[in-house]
């Protein structure tokens, strides 16, 4: 399980990021039967838990002050965003990509914050989890360009190569902006970590090598849509302890 030194000094919570081996965190493991019902759809649409099982619906962005209640967030090459109140009354997950960091989903979950009065966001901390790198995330060159006519945002810092962007880079940035008191990037890239790591192939390695699943790396080894089996996503989640 892989842990946040940010999130792991706020003692009444616990929390956790899945990778390949254990795809759902140990610290969700007991609370799995209150986990809220979901459908991610890389929207910006935020909903507040207040029930164990609760139906969300279609949503990218969860928030609780209940104990017990997970708030999680499945993900293969998209960001995992964890957040938490310091004194760890108030939890929240985002499932953030690319569409989702452009249409303003981190900017709607910290709307939704302040309009709870869930404490100043300086009081907040913001985890970013492992994502897609900005070395093995090549895109087009015509989305590159919708990222710098929508966002106002350092070149170097969103697309430090060309036709590349750096989605925890841009998710750190939103955050800082916008007041986290404190942000910690977890820089481990889900298409070419390997299990000791280091940073591999995007081909080439023994597919059980790899610490995390990754849709891109999986479409590049199974390239017949027909014939690619179904890849299961990891978790990355928090809760309050009861």
């Amino acid at each position: 399980m892989i842990k946040s030194s940010l999130l792991s000094d706020i003692s009444s919570i616990t929390h956790g990021f899945g990778h390949r081996q254990r795809l759902m965190p140990q610290a969700l493991v007991d609370f799995e039967a209150s986990r809220p019902q979901k459908k991610q759809v890389h929207g910006t649409r935020i909903v507040t838990i207040e029930t164990p099982g609760q139906a969300c619906g279609e949503a990218d962005g969860f928030l609780t002050d209940r104990p017990g209640i997970p708030v999680s967030v499945v993900t293969a090459d998209c960001l995992p965003i964890l957040l938490a109140h310091r004194d760890g009354g108030y939890v929240g997950a985002l499932h953030a990509g690319w569409r989702g960091l452009l249409d303003g989903i981190i900017e709607a979950m910290l709307a939704r914050i302040t309009a709870q009065r869930w404490g100043d966001l300086s009081a907040w901390v913001a985890v970013v989890g492992p994502a897609a790198g900005a070395p093995a995330y090549e895109v087009s060159e015509a989305l590159v360009d919708t990222f710098r006519e929508r966002l106002d945002l350092p070149e170097a810092l969103m697309s430090p190569r060309p036709r590349h962007l750096a989605l925890g880079a841009i998710a750190c940035h939103k955050l800082e902006a916008a007041g986290i008191g404190g942000i910690e990037h977890i820089d481990q890239c889900t298409i070419t970590t390997l299990l000791d790591g280091r940073r591999g192939p995007l081909d080439g390695a023994d597919p059980e090598a790899y610490r995390f699943q990754s849709h891109r790396r999986h479409t590049l080894t199974h390239p017949d849509p027909d014939r690619r089996p179904r890849l299961p996503n990891q978790h990355a989640g928090l809760v309050i302890l009861p």
